[in-house]
């Protein structure tokens, strides 16, 4: 049995870092250089990819496969009206690597406004379970599960009712 030194381990945490960055990044409104093929190559062919909790759970359901999980992902993209504009950011990563597989957890906000001018700042909580091969991870099971949401259009109508203006 090989055990991983510290420098492989160090390694394969990297490449997951790297996947989900990678991932977050196309499902960014706009993206730089979109592409669905690249999308799907994230996941390993049978990878799941599923909403958690009770509010994700009902809204996304499960879904497995790239081709699968690629068709969800991008209905909500262009050139679907969905999103106006849309940036995840992530923070509070833990990666624990056990030999070519590694287990990621992320805190994400997500802030976006829509095509019906509407916005909202959303957090959830991401976990992701990568294999690792060759310096590069791909994700077998992502789950969000939503932990925090609010309209930012209502913000100055709120401050206002307040007696305070913006």
């Amino acid at each position: 049995m090989h055990r991983a030194s510290a420098t492989e381990r160090i390694e394969r945490r990297e490449a997951v870092h790297r996947v989900i960055c990678r991932y977050m990044e196309l499902c960014d409104v706009p993206s730089v250089q979109f592409s669905a093929e690249e999308l799907g190559s994230l996941f390993t062919p049978e990878a799941v990819w599923e909403g958690v909790g009770s509010d994700y759970a009902h809204k996304f359901g499960r879904r497995q496969g790239r081709r699968e999980i690629v068709g969800m992902l991008t209905a909500y993209l262009p050139p679907s009206p969905h999103f106006r504009g849309n940036a995840h950011l992530l923070g509070n990563e833990q990666i624990d690597v056990d030999g070519p597989t590694a287990r990621g957890r992320w805190v994400m906000e997500q802030l976006s406004r829509y095509e019906d001018e509407s916005a909202e700042l959303l957090v959830a909580r991401i976990t992701a379970e990568c294999e690792v091969r060759d310096g590069t991870a791909r994700i077998s099971h992502f789950t969000t599960e939503k932990l925090f949401a609010t309209r930012l259009d209502e913000a100055p109508r709120l401050l206002e009712s307040n007696g305070k203006r913006m």
